[in-house]
C-alpha cells in the first residue's frame, strides 16, 4: 500500500489536513509551507504520509494503514498516528456524523457532556480502543447497529451508572469497541441507533 501511486485527490486531500493541524496550532507556517510542497510533489503514499505521521488525529487512512490489518491485541503498541486525544474542560465534547475513529481514542472531559457517536464514522480499525477518563459529566457511546461493546476495561465508576442498553458486553462481533478508564461523578451510556421514521 505504501508503494502505490496517489492522485492529485489524495494530495489536496492531505493539504486540507494540514490546513486543519495550522488552524489547531500544531504547526506553523514555515513547517506547513514544508510539508505541503513534500505532500504537491509526493508520488506514493509512504510519502505523502511522511507530513501527517507526527500529527495525532489527522491521518490520511489509504496512506496509513495497509490492507487487512489485524486488531491490536492487549498491551500492543499502537503506532503514532492511529491516536486520538480529546479534551474539553466545562463543554460539550461531540463527535458524530461523518468522522474518521482511529485505533485508539483517549476522552478527556471534566464539568461537561461527551457524545461519541460511531454509527457513520470511518472505523480505521475492527477494534477501535476507547479510554475514558471523565469527571462529572454524562458520557454517551453510540454503536453502529450490528457493533458489539466491551466494558470490562472500565476500572471505576463513581457517584454514577454504566447503562448498556446493547447488551452487548462480552458477546463476540465486529466491529468491537472496547471502553476502559473511568466515570467519575456522572453516567455512562452506551446505546445502539434509533429505529424508526422520527430516529
Amino acid at each position: 500500500m505504501r508503494n502505490l501511486r496517489v492522485s492529485d485527490q489524495e494530495r489536496e486531500h492531505v493539504v486540507e489536513l494540514l490546513q486543519k493541524a495550522i488552524g489547531r496550532g500544531m504547526i506553523d507556517l514555515d513547517e506547513f509551507t514544508e510539508r505541503t510542497d513534500i505532500a504537491l510533489a509526493a508520488r506514493t503514499r509512504g510519502e505523502l504520509n511522511e507530513v501527517l505521521v507526527d500529527l495525532p488525529g489527522l491521518v490520511h487512512r489509504d496512506a496509513v494503514y495497509p490492507a487487512a490489518p489485524g486488531p491490536p491485541g492487549p498491551g500492543d503498541p499502537v503506532p503514532t498516528g492511529n491516536r486520538l486525544e480529546l479534551k474539553a474542560h466545562g463543554s460539550q465534547l461531540v463527535r458524530k456524523g461523518r468522522w474518521y475513529a482511529p485505533p485508539e481514542i483517549v476522552v478527556r472531559n471534566k464539568y461537561g457532556e461527551t457524545r461519541l457517536d460511531f454509527t457513520e464514522a470511518e472505523l480505521a480499525a475492527p477494534v477501535v480502543h476507547v479510554e475514558l477518563d471523565t469527571k462529572w459529566g454524562s458520557v454517551t457511546v453510540k454503536i453502529p447497529e450490528h457493533a458489539v461493546i466491551d466494558t470490562n476495561g472500565i476500572t471505576e465508576v463513581k457517584w454514577g451508572t454504566l447503562d448498556d442498553k446493547t447488551n452487548s458486553n462480552g458477546r463476540p462481533g465486529t466491529p468491537r469497541f472496547v471502553l476502559t478508564g473511568r466515570v467519575h461523578g456522572g453516567s455512562l451510556t452506551i446505546k445502539y441507533p434509533r429505529r424508526g421514521l422520527f430516529a
